[in-house]
């Protein structure tokens, strides 16, 4: 890949960074394999500039991260001319700081510290040895852009963005790099010479999602259904290894975050904060649990939400990294199997015919819909302010009534609240008086049991759309296709 795909707010933040007359603080995170570094380097690297670039080392000591920070400072600064490395960061930064003296007064200095939770192993004290040399040096020198980043999206927020210390509001610009999105997902691909219709990038964004790293993997000339099998269904193919590399590259004692994703996934429609703490391992009662929930919510694999008038008060987490989705449900259960052997030819196209797909591909569809709000809002011609959210409605357990679900809705501020049905079939969805029906009720289930007293419209979204009949005519005040996910914003 030999351009920037996307990406689009991220590189207007970096122009404003590079171009400011101001020393100037990045935090850069998100998710392993999304492009971070690839971003950096890409957009420094025709840019006139001094580009000091160091990575943190998984695992290693601290003497052996300052070794290769030396190393890199001499090739930066001194033709690489041998250094004798710092005792500690202290240490190391003023060597650093130092060596800024032999850059023009005029030529800007970006300093890219990546994988930097890496570097601040136990006791190094280089966070506040980061401090102290931001504050007292560098934050005084107009040349200085330093870029603070790490897949440990957590500890960036919680240690750089948050910090109660000397480095404060010392940020002055933050970068939350996410997965692509559809339309940038197919632009991805088309700039790797892979034209595939966005029913087939769809398939393939619900197994890996706009994970750039996993995209890079899509061979030229195969169907999603093909490139799927060779990657999650092959004996060592990357999709089968990857999500235990995952998580042990992003937490420590990473066992009990997939087990939380685990037990997430276990529950279609969420599973609330109560109910997700006592399912799961005791070490996680009280505020580990509740850390380990915001590290998996930062790095963005579960969403937190509260349903749309819901009496009981709570938070409620679901599973949206569709990766992990796909994973869980097909991959995991033939792990074993697949690490030995791998499995007959053929076998994700029997897997795509079968009624577990159908159901699985319908809440797999759902997580892309959640990722893509704006290009349904768009597509509905809705306001900015209209806020979307979820409602569920479950009776008690001595009731008659039924329970109602609602995938998606935008309660708008025009006295209206558009209700959204997701469904995603191979062909036109059709409404028969059967599904009428259903829909009916739950619409009547939604305003009796909310006491809502908006005005309520129902939309499908569809990835075939919907087949015009009737029941569409009469239930229906707009519908949303897959082409409308695929529009830019």
């Amino acid at each position: 890949m030999n351009s920037i795909i996307g990406r689009k707010e991220a590189t207007a933040i970096l122009n404003a960074f590079v171009n400011s007359k101001s020393p100037e603080f990045l935090a850069l995170y998100g998710r392993r394999r999304i492009g971070k570094t690839f971003l950096i380097k890409h957009f420094f690297k025709a840019k006139k500039l001094v580009f000091f670039n160091i990575t943190g080392e998984k695992d290693a000591p601290m003497k052996k991260q300052i070794k290769h920070f030396t190393k890199q400072m001499s090739y930066i600064f001194y033709n690489g001319a041998r250094l004798v490395s710092g005792k500690n960061w202290d240490e190391s930064f003023e060597m650093l700081t130092e060596a800024f003296k032999s850059v023009g007064k005029k030529e800007k200095i970006v300093l890219f510290f990546d994988e930097f939770p890496w570097m601040a192993t136990q006791n190094s004290r280089l966070l506040q040895g980061l401090d102290y040399y931001w504050n007292q040096h560098w934050s005084n020198d107009d040349r200085i852009k330093l870029i603070i980043c790490g897949s440990a999206a957590s500890w960036i927020i919680d240690n750089i963005v948050n910090n109660k210390g000397g480095l404060h509001n010392r940020i002055t610009r933050q970068i939350n790099l996410e997965p692509l999105n559809l339309p940038e997902t197919k632009q991805f691909l088309k700039e790797k010479s892979i034209v595939l219709s966005n029913k087939q990038i769809v398939d393939l964004y619900m197994s890996m999602g706009g994970v750039p790293y996993y995209l890079n993997q899509v061979e030229k000339g195969k169907s999603s259904t093909q490139v799927i099998e060779s990657l999650a269904f092959k004996r060592n193919g990357f999709l089968l290894t990857e999500f235990n590399n995952l998580f042990a590259s992003l937490f420590k004692n990473s066992g009990i975050y997939e087990e939380i994703i685990k037990t997430i996934a276990s529950c279609r429609y969420g599973i609330g904060k109560r109910e997700l703490l006592e399912k799961i391992s005791k070490s996680l009662v009280g505020k580990g649990g509740l850390e380990k929930l915001k590290a998996l919510k930062d790095t963005g694999f579960i969403l937190d939400f509260k349903p749309h008038l819901h009496k009981e008060k709570g938070v409620y987490y679901k599973l949206i990294d569709n990766y992990s989705l796909f994973y869980l449900y097909w991959i995991f259960p033939v792990h074993n199997s697949l690490l030995v052997r791998g499995l007959a030819k053929g076998y994700w196209n029997k897997m795509k015919k079968s009624s577990s797909w159908y159901s699985w591909s319908g809440l797999a569809f759902e997580a892309i819909c959640y990722e893509h709000l704006p290009q349904i809002s768009k597509a509905l011609d809705l306001s900015p302010t209209a806020i979307p959210t979820t409602w569920r409605y479950i009776p008690r357990k001595d009731s008659k009534e039924n329970g109602a679900q609602i995938d998606l809705l935008f309660d708008r501020d025009d006295d209206a609240i558009t209700i959204c049905e997701i469904k995603y079939t191979n062909k036109p969805f059709t409404i028969t008086r059967e599904y009428a029906e259903k829909l009916q009720k739950k619409l009547d289930t939604f305003r009796r049991v909310t006491r809502i007293k908006k005005q309520l419209f129902l939309v499908i979204i569809s990835s075939a759309g919907v087949k015009k009949n009737k029941y569409s005519d009469l239930l229906l005040s707009g519908i949303v296709t897959l082409d409308d996910l695929f529009k830019e914003i």
